[in-house]
């Protein structure tokens, strides 16, 4: 029997294609099979964090899967959203839950050309993590939002350390102010011993 994907199979990928198996496969019971069994309260943290922040629409779910992170927003009276990520499949859930604008299958890690740019928000949850992207397309993040536009991205703490990020949010420079970060735990208590106190560092700032 084939393993199920699981939250370990998740960060040892190491390519584009490796990622698009992994969440077609893991599509259909993503969101109980690991966001409810996991706890996984980080899309929950990133849109409090930005609605806290002032963050508004139109606003780009980056990475944005299943939707999880849109469902919080839409609560939060957070719209239009329009989301972004690598596999069709999970769009394709998403798209049943009727809180997306557009979704648009695309890689972060090249120029977007996306319809409706430039986006007051740019939100993300999971997406900059062990195994998926790392730090050089927050600058791909940059070109279409709005000058004024609110950011809340997550990075697993692990991936900040050794991925680079620090380099890249300093170079960043006067394209970029009100830089804070938050440290949050990615799940809750229901997780499983060996990752129920993963990290993620929220990066918090607006675009010049």
């Amino acid at each position: 029997m084939a393993k199920l994907p699981d939250v370990d199979s998740a960060y040892a990928l190491t390519s584009p294609d490796e990622i698009k198996d992994l969440y077609r496969q893991w599509s259909h019971s993503y969101d109980v099979g690991f966001g409810e069994s996991q706890g996984y309260q980080l899309p929950r943290e990133v849109a409090a964090a930005f609605v806290g922040a002032g963050g508004e629409g139109p606003v780009l779910d980056v990475g944005a899967g299943t939707g999880l992170v849109g469902e919080v927003l839409r609560v939060m009276n957070t719209e239009p959203i329009d989301g972004i990520d690598l596999s069709q499949e999970m769009l394709d859930m998403a798209a049943m839950k009727g809180i997306y604008r557009h979704l648009v299958v695309c890689d972060v890690t090249e120029p977007l050309d996306l319809r409706d740019a430039p986006y007051n928000g740019v939100v993300s949850a999971g997406t900059f993590t062990l195994g998926h992207v790392g730090p050089s397309a927050i600058h791909n993040l940059i070109d279409v939002a709005a000058t004024g536009a609110v950011f809340v991205l997550s990075v697993n703490q692990a991936h900040y350390a050794t991925g680079g990020f620090e380099a890249v949010f300093e170079d960043l420079g006067a394209q970029i102010s009100a830089l804070q970060f938050r440290d949050v735990r990615i799940y809750d208590d229901r997780a499983d011993e060996v990752h129920r106190n993963d990290i993620a560092r929220l990066v918090i700032f607006t675009k010049s």
